[in-house]
């Protein structure tokens, strides 16, 4: 078996994610989604303008990564030559010389903490277990190793904007792999960020964390421990085995498919005896305590109540005699926008404009087909809102709000005009989240809007899909993605007006 620091990676975000990598039904897994590969092609552009921008001039081995073996093989002859930096290596360690470099490092550290050595009932499990890490750099430095009078440190580059934890595991995991091969433990692991930032991780601190995670991982793999599902969907959304998993927790009727459970949340409850939405209805005041309090016990109870029910209930907070604040005009405007996170660009201002009089709708799809056209686009919105200075601008979620306060900055719109615009703002997102619980997974603008029969055109589609829709049409010009985008964008605008229409008819109903 091959522990990779991939695997290890995933691990620390997802232990079942792990578990399904090695043991699971390739079969079951979902097609990789493009915003995947999107990310991937940033990532070599990001090391690649980082490269390029410090002068750091490398060698690399001649072989791919996709051939491990023989470039860990010439990864390690390029060390022994004492070759200044290396690019695109791999570091290869045996299951017996990791256990010797888990206590050459503890050695060295002088570490009081509890050696992490791996051990295993069945030692067959874990003879011929091999340790794989891929730095993206390796820096030769003055030292004294099994090589001569240098070492080497592991640099890593990565996408993210700060040094997340699962970065510093992996820097720690490449440190210890490196000093198995090596004979010293590296003076420092380095981590490069999204600004060419430079962050040293703490290896005293996380060579002992990393070391108790690998015992765990390795012990869940070869007992085939099979982690229970677990589902977040800002953390599940792009993996691989999220339809697998989905529907695992469908079948077993999860409590992670209830909103407000989270993963310390549901460790608690089900401490508790507590598995089924059937008891979390019946959840009382006594279970309180510094992780859980009163007001998060009593509105789980009302989440799983209407779930049972199925339908719609106001939060006990919510006084009935006063009416949801929801203005009903006769001309409403309806906004969403689409962005491409990565060139920090709002590249489409949607606006679904409702007559009521007239009973008309004009969706005004405002793109900028080249990322210089977004001041362009900006002004238009200005125009056309001001056109319309009584309509109520509806929308979800507070990134609209965030993205006029951005661009009203960045192109020298004048303070007073954009408070008078955000006035007419009504965010329907805090309305529904602060007001009425719903039978939904998630309090996602999809999940409320399917609830009460809208669908999109576009199976499928996502922010993140018209993200890859955009570079798509950036490189190739292709007319079709910009179609679907724009249907997408409207198809927002829509449910954005359905679910305000719902909200009205549901407070007046009540």
């Amino acid at each position: 078996m091959i522990l990779t620091d991939e695997l290890l990676l995933n691990y620390k975000r997802c232990r079942r994610r792990t578990y399904l990598d090695v043991h699971g039904n390739l079969q079951q897994r979902d097609a990789e989604k493009e915003f995947l590969g999107k990310l991937r092609r940033e990532s070599r552009t990001h090391i690649k303008d980082v490269l390029l921008g410090q002068s750091i001039v490398y060698q690399r081995p001649t072989v791919s990564r996709r051939n491990w073996s023989l470039n860990a093989q010439q990864t390690k002859s390029m060390m022994q030559q004492g070759v200044d930096c290396i690019y695109g290596g791999m570091l290869a360690l045996n299951f017996s010389d990791w256990q010797l470099s888990t206590r050459l490092v503890n050695s060295d550290l002088e570490a009081t903490e509890e050696l992490h050595l791996i051990s295993n009932p069945n030692k067959a499990k874990v003879k011929d277990l091999t340790f794989l890490a891929s730095p993206t750099l390796l820096i030769k430095v003055a030292g004294n190793s099994n090589f001569g009078d240098w070492a080497y440190l592991p640099v890593n580059i990565k996408l993210g904007r700060r040094p997340k934890p699962e970065y510093k595991l992996i820097a720690a995991f490449h440190a210890q792999i490196l000093a198995g091969i090596q004979g010293i433990i590296p003076p420092k692991s380095q981590l490069i960020l999204r600004q060419h930032d430079s962050y040293c991780v703490n290896l005293e601190y996380w060579l002992p964390k990393m070391q108790a995670t690998i015992t765990d991982c390795i012990a869940m793999l070869t007992e085939l421990d099979e982690p229970e599902v677990f589902i977040s969907r800002q953390r599940c959304s792009l993996c691989h085995w999220y339809n697998h998993c989905y529907n695992t927790a469908k079948l077993q009727k999860h409590l992670s498919l209830i909103p407000g459970v989270t993963p310390k949340r549901y460790e608690y409850l089900t401490e508790q005896g507590i598995e089924t939405v059937e008891s979390l209805a019946k959840i009382n005041s006594s279970l309180v305590n510094e992780m859980i309090t009163e007001e998060i016990i009593n509105q789980l109870q009302q989440q799983a109540h209407s779930i049972i029910k199925n339908q719609a209930i106001w939060k006990s907070t919510h006084k009935l005699e006063k009416r949801l604040e929801i203005p009903t005009k006769a001309i409403e405007l309806y906004f969403d926008i689409e962005a491409e996170p990565e060139l920090n660009l709002d590249y489409l201002l949607g606006v679904l404009l409702v007559d009521r009089q007239a009973n008309t709708e004009i969706f005004y799809p405002l793109l900028a087909e080249k990322p210089e056209d977004e001041g362009v686009i900006w002004q238009q919105f200005l125009n056309l809102v001001a056109s319309y200075r009584d309509a109520p601008i509806f929308h979800f979620s507070e990134y609209e709000v965030d993205a006029i306060n951005r661009l009203a900055k960045l192109y020298g719109t004048p303070k007073t005009e954009i408070q008078a615009l955000l006035a007419r703002f009504v965010d329907l997102h805090q309305l529904v989240t602060k007001s009425i619980f719903l039978p939904v997974e998630s309090y996602s603008l999809k999940s409320l809007a399917n609830w009460i029969g809208f669908e999109w055109r576009e199976q499928g589609a996502s922010g993140d899909q018209c993200v890859c829709w955009y570079d798509r049409w950036l490189k190739t010009s292709d007319r079709d993605s910009l179609t679907s985008i724009l249907r997408y964008n409207e198809d927002d605008c829509r449910a954005t007006f359905h679910l305000k229409d719902w909200l009205v008819n549901f407070s007046l109903q009540s």
